[in-house]
């Protein structure tokens, strides 16, 4: 930094693609702090360093960072300028890679540094990969062709009608550079980053329907070529720069998800930008029938695993067990079950570490399982034909006292989102407090979304969609979320109840579109921490048509000791 002329520096989890999980290349945060958390980023000046994190993960961080070098701050309540002027009143330079900030970040940054005398300078090399000996090289997993049957749709057929789009709208190219959304379109799969099965790289789409992918062609063997044709031109991303400098006419380009770095490339070339969404991740977003179907054949796979693991977990003496012990059980229930991958680091906390919102068991944190605790999990697969994610809270043995009204209060905002019909054009945050109201009048809250975007056969955190109080995007017939709200007690324990939903037409009035959602979680939701007498006689019907729904799909699935347990955990409360 000093011999860069800098008085700070920004970096980020992210990588150039604005990706959840990224390649241990691009792991920079993890590697300076130790914080291992999805989300986040650190600021370093000469002599201190602030790593931000938001609800999610105010407990993991402490326990992750040497706090004598590294500060935890919490965000967004403290913004990354007001942050930056408290550490250098008297201004100075504040240095960035502009591969790894989207344009709407820098322009908020800057924003919020102006007249502070803080400069924010783009940087031509990451001073963190100077200082990395040992930095990993880049990932050149294979990929692979995504079935024409499960995708619904030809790649050919996507571009020609993203293409269309940009022809209307005058534009006569695109940039991406989120590779779910060239996985999607290309009808591609590949194994560049762990849990997701897209293939990294930038792509850019021409008004012709025309795709020009940088990816490592190391990647792509001589059957995947020919599949994706003679419109799929395929170049290293070292030659991504020439080509951008060389576009003409007017190029779309994402300011959310693209990276500072294509702007300025773009700028310097005098090529004419529109700032606009990327024009795959909505058309991504709404699932098509073909997707919806392979969605509910993953989920019933991985019901048949999820309830051969409860009942095998109900049979044990928890003191017999670990949280790895229980993480692994379920791994290998779902490799039966024809998985290719988690889809996210399965997350198996017990007692006190269940209030760990993203804990990732270890070595050094793996816990005991104790009689009269609970234990939360929330895992996922990833299938050939969909991607799952599930969480259950379950007791060991008998629930906690002190559990059962939160677990009531958690569930019974489960079942209002799973329940509610809504107009066309509401929002995540139009039905974010209908899973929050039965917390908010015991005084109780969580820090994190109700729901998140799932991708079929692709991403387990999917955008641009969910159920939060911050999300303005109108939900729409196809789309599939997560319904998971929890509660979480420091030091004590934690609940989360989660299925995924699918957006979908109800009946309604002459004139009127009204939506619902389709639940496509099918396990077993555990009713002995529930408060009976406070739930409503509706909340008592859903549940019990839930669990016989359970009972009829997964049964002749099951083996007949797990289909017995199953038939006796699901009998109704009502």
């Amino acid at each position: 930094m000093a011999a860069d002329g800098l008085d700070a520096f920004i970096v980020p989890r992210a990588d150039a693609h604005q990706g959840e999980y990224v390649a241990e290349a691009d792991a920079r945060l993890a590697w300076l702090t130790g914080f291992t958390g999805s989300a986040g980023f650190a600021i370093v000046t000469a002599d201190q360093a602030g790593v931000f994190i938001d609800g999610r993960y105010r407990v993991q961080v402490k326990s992750q960072i040497d706090l004598s070098h590294f500060t935890p701050v919490p965000w967004p309540e403290t913004k990354p300028s007001d942050w930056l002027r408290d550490a250098l009143p008297s201004g100075g330079k504040a240095g960035f890679d502009p591969w790894l900030h989207t344009r709407k970040e820098i322009e908020a940054m800057g924003k919020g540094l102006a007249d502070s005398g803080i400069e924010l300078i783009a940087l031509d090399a990451n001073p963190v990969d100077a200082i990395w000996p040992d930095r990993p090289a880049p990932p050149v997993g294979r990929a692979r062709v995504h079935d024409d049957a499960l995708a619904g749709e030809s790649s050919e057929r996507k571009r020609q009608r993203l293409a269309g789009e940009l022809r209307e709208n005058g534009q006569t190219a695109a940039f991406l550079s989120l590779p779910d959304s060239i996985s999607w379109l290309l009808n591609i799969r590949g194994t560049d980053v762990p849990k997701n099965p897209i293939v990294q790289g930038f792509a850019i789409l021409s008004d012709d329907g025309h795709v020009t992918l940088f990816s490592d062609p190391g990647k792509f063997d001589d059957g995947l070529r020919a599949q994706l044709g003679n419109e799929v031109t395929i170049l290293h991303p070292r030659e991504l720069a020439d080509a951008l400098q060389s576009l003409s006419g007017t190029v779309r380009i994402d300011p959310a998800t693209a990276p500072e770095a294509a702007f300025r490339l773009l700028e310097k070339a005098g090529t004419r930008t529109i700032p606009a969404p990327d024009p795959a991740i909505l058309p991504k977003a709404r699932k098509n029938p073909a997707e919806l179907k392979g969605m509910r054949a993953a989920h019933l796979r991985d019901g048949v695993a999820m309830t051969r693991l409860l009942a095998w977990l109900d049979g044990q003496d928890p003191a017999s067990l670990t949280e790895i012990d229980v993480v692994r059980k379920l791994e290998a229930l779902r490799r039966e079950e024809g998985i290719i991958d988690i889809s996210f680091d399965t997350i198996s906390g017990a007692g006190p570490n269940g209030a760990i919102v993203h804990y990732r068991v270890t070595e050094s944190t793996n816990r005991r399982l104790a009689a009269g605790e609970l234990l939360l999990i929330d895992s996922g697969g990833q299938y050939e034909d969909g991607t799952t994610d599930i969480t259950r809270t379950i007791p060991l043995g008998e629930p906690p006292q002190e559990a059962i009204a939160p677990y009531t209060a958690v569930l019974r905002g489960m079942i209002a989102i799973s329940r509610t019909r809504f107009p066309s054009g509401v929002a995540g945050a139009h039905i974010d407090a209908l899973a929050r109201q039965f917390l908010w009048a015991e005084g109780l809250d969580y820090d994190h979304g109700t729901g998140h975007g799932v991708g079929a056969a692709l991403c387990v955190h999917e955008g641009p969609v969910r159920i939060s109080r911050v999300s303005d995007l109108p939900l729409e017939s196809g789309m599939i979320l997560s319904n998971e709200p929890g509660y979480y007690r420091e030091g004590a324990f934690g609940i989360r109840i989660e299925n995924l939903v699918a957006v979908t037409e109800t009946e309604a009035e002459p004139g009127r579109e009204m939506l619902g959602f389709e639940t496509l979680t099918l396990c077993p939701i555990d009713t002995r921490p529930i408060d009976r007498a406070a739930l409503s006689r509706d909340e008592t019907d859903w549940l019990d048509r839930y669990h016989a729904r359970v009972r009829r799909e997964l049964s002749p699935l099951l083996d007949k000791d797990t289909r017995d347990w199953l038939h006796r955990v699901t009998v109704p409360i009502s």
